[in-house]
């Protein structure tokens, strides 16, 4: 099985909570997993200890014991674009440290699974045009695409499709997550998986956290495709 990146059609579908629920799979079938956040921002109190949402829901829900030190390149306190969240502290985020630390954890683990920050074109530096998706190009990695299952989620899916295509970056498939099957909801998805003819999985809307225990990738194309 290769590395891979999860990355989003946008801010908030669900992109930590899939890569958590992708991780404790591959751990399940025996995989040393690792999970890589290059940049995260907004940083919030847990348990009266300031911390970041991101990594804190790695350790969590891993079945494996993971090396904190591991899991994070950048990190920034205000809940924004990384490049302007960055700039608010004075930082700029050097691509080449991310990238020398995930070649590092590919030469250690049989998966690393690398997490987007918001959207692909979402912009990392203050100086430049430099952003998340001309990282990915870097690392050479495939990707899988993470979108919601409602109102606007075709246009934007296709987009972001459309985009990584375009600049070569195999797409290994797509997440449609938090379906609540809806009649729309099955519709959209029935359209983006005719259109993209790319391998998939859907996960249901939980009621909460805690219920990614729950879920898996069995039984779907996406987690065979990431396999081969």
């Amino acid at each position: 099985m290769k590395h891979f990146w999860i990355v989003g059609t946008d801010t908030d579908v669900g992109k930590t909570f899939v890569t958590a629920t992708m991780l404790r799979q591959l751990q399940a079938l025996g995989y040393n997993t690792m999970p890589y956040k290059p940049v995260q921002t907004g940083e919030v109190e847990i348990d009266g200890k300031a911390t970041y949402y991101d990594t804190t829901m790695y350790q969590k829900y891993s079945r494996q014991p993971l090396d904190v030190q591991k899991m994070n390149g950048f990190s920034y306190k205000v809940p924004a674009s990384p490049h302007y969240a960055a700039q608010l502290e004075g930082k700029e985020i050097d691509e080449q440290v991310i990238l020398t630390q995930l070649k590092d954890l590919q030469q250690t683990y049989d998966v690393v699974i690398c997490e987007g920050a918001g959207g692909l074109l979402v912009p990392l530096k203050t100086t430049s045009t430099y952003s998340l998706i001309d990282l990915i190009e870097q690392t050479k990695l495939p990707v899988v695409l993470v979108t919601k299952t409602g109102l606007g989620t075709i246009n934007r899916t296709l987009l972001s499709v459309e985009a990584l295509q375009r600049r070569g970056i195999e797409i290994k498939g797509i997440v449609y997550n938090g379906n609540t099957n809806s009649a729309m909801e099955q519709n959209n998805i029935e359209t983006m998986v005719a259109h993209t003819k790319l391998p998939y999985a859907i996960l249901p809307k939980v009621q909460q956290e805690q219920d990614l225990e729950n879920l898996n990738f069995e039984q779907t194309t996406l987690l065979e495709a990431l396999k081969q």
